[in-house]
């Protein structure tokens, strides 16, 4: 075009361009003629303070990235917390509020009147200095006064008050509550399923209260657990080491792992289904037993048919393997 711009400049080009939804599309005679196919473009974007023009500046990759180091320290500097307005401030710490929907997994006939007691031993939990006699006084009573006849659902009351102290342990620092519920509730719950699950969570907190021998004790007595089902019960057994497995994999405690290790060999050498061997295989990985993982695949794929619809899974997990540090 003849005309000249805003700014008493010759333009090289100029059109209309309107906005759309996916945004702003350059005319495709300025695409052609600008910029090629196999060329890498860079642009500098500029909008002005009174926000009324957008600037595009074609630059070099190497001006790209100096600018692109310029714009950054820019926006550390401007996010970064200066020191002057953080002296003398101390952090505060979010205040605990009880999770009533995680201790309550499980409906049982008194439920309502054991979390009403439970609240009241949160507020004795919750004082400064805590009230902790006073507070576990109000858990005791929950237990003695709504036992059932029936050992299901004494289970249940059992389990959502091993939760609840769990949280209690966590955020007010009580690992002495860890013995007291092994010796005191554990015993008594008489589901297999929720027995697993409370001796999983007391598992995770003996760990994070950096307690390894106890928590040593609770993997003991999870594997027992899975030993006690009779062999046909496959299912059950690979999803309670799969159970295990998720709980401790991230704390990676060498001590805890091996005892699982030893397990889940013992279960590789006697079970004949080739899905959960894979399994294994898959757990021995997460567990960081890289070695041992490779030469199980390796040695499954050796005895699979040729015409194993499984192959081509082992041969994926071995090359996955291969390719992690022993």
């Amino acid at each position: 075009m003849d005309e000249k711009n805003s700014e008493g400049k010759e333009s090289y080009f100029e059109s209309i361009v309107k906005k759309t939804k996916s945004g702003i599309t350059f005319p495709k005679q300025l695409r052609d003629e600008l910029f090629k196919e196999d060329e890498e473009i860079f642009f500098r974007l500029i909008v002005p303070a009174n926000k009324n023009k957008i600037i595009l500046e074609i630059i070099s990759k190497e001006k790209a990235n100096e600018i692109s180091g310029i714009l950054k320290k820019k926006e550390e500097l401007i996010h970064s917390p200066k020191k002057e307005e953080n002296k003398g401030k101390i952090q505060k710490k979010k205040k605990f509020e009880a999770r009533w929907g995680q201790y309550f997994i499980y409906d049982f006939e008194n439920k309502d009147k054991v979390k009403s007691i439970l609240e009241s031993a949160f507020e004795k939990f919750s004082e400064k200095p805590m009230n902790f006699d006073d507070a576990m006084g109000r858990v005791k009573y929950a237990l003695i006064s709504y036992l059932s006849p029936t050992k299901t659902e004494n289970a249940k009351l059992y389990y959502s008050v091993i939760r609840f102290l769990i949280d209690i342990i966590d955020n007010f620092n009580q690992p002495n509550l860890i013995d007291w519920l092994h010796e005191k509730l554990i015993p008594n719950i008489k589901s297999n399923f929720l027995y697993e699950l409370s001796l999983l969570d007391l598992l995770e907190i003996s760990i994070k209260s950096n307690n390894i021998e106890k928590a040593k004790i609770f993997v003991e007595a999870i594997l027992k657990n899975i030993n006690n089902y009779s062999p046909s019960e496959l299912y059950n057994i690979m999803n309670s080491f799969n159970q295990l497995v998720k709980r401790i994999e991230y704390f990676n405690k060498p001590q805890i792992n091996a005892l699982i290790k030893e397990e889940l060999i013992n279960y590789e050498a006697n079970i004949k289904d080739n899905d959960y061997k894979i399994q294994i295989i898959e757990l021995l990985e997460k567990l960081g037993y890289i070695e041992d993982a490779y030469n199980f695949a390796k040695n499954l794929l050796k005895n699979l048919p040729p015409e194993s619809i499984k192959t081509a899974a082992i041969r994926e997990i071995i090359k996955r393997l291969s390719q992690k540090p022993i």
